[in-house]
């Protein structure tokens, strides 16, 4: 098969990606939220909540059980933070996890699991 890419119409310029040079900071976390929260709007949470240096949020894993609580369930994510300018500190990173677990506490009652 030969696919001649000239021939597709282009609706908009894609600009290039941006590539840090420094280092990304990946952390866990763990949230208890009811169960009928959907794990996206947790996610969504989390992303306004990071600011500027949160580059991902990706959910990995999702429990149920007693030790939970019958009507709630823990959602881990991995947040990635990164700036574009220099290396995070450790102090960064943490109030950045702070404020995204915070927003998702104010928007979807979500507790951060022990």
């Amino acid at each position: 098969m030969e696919l001649d890419l000239d021939a597709l119409p282009l609706r908009e310029l894609r600009p290039a990606p941006r590539i840090s040079p420094y280092p990304p900071v990946a952390v866990d976390v763990a949230l208890v939220t009811p169960a009928a929260v959907p794990a996206a709007d947790v996610a969504d949470a989390l992303t306004a909540g990071g600011g500027e240096l949160l580059e991902e949020v990706r959910l990995f894993d999702v429990y149920t059980g007693e030790q939970i609580g019958i009507g709630h369930r823990s959602l881990a994510f991995n947040l990635r933070f990164r700036a574009p300018d220099r290396t995070l500190t450790s102090e960064e990173a943490n109030a950045a996890r702070d404020a995204a677990v915070a927003e998702a506490a104010q928007r979807c009652a979500a507790v951060l699991r022990s």
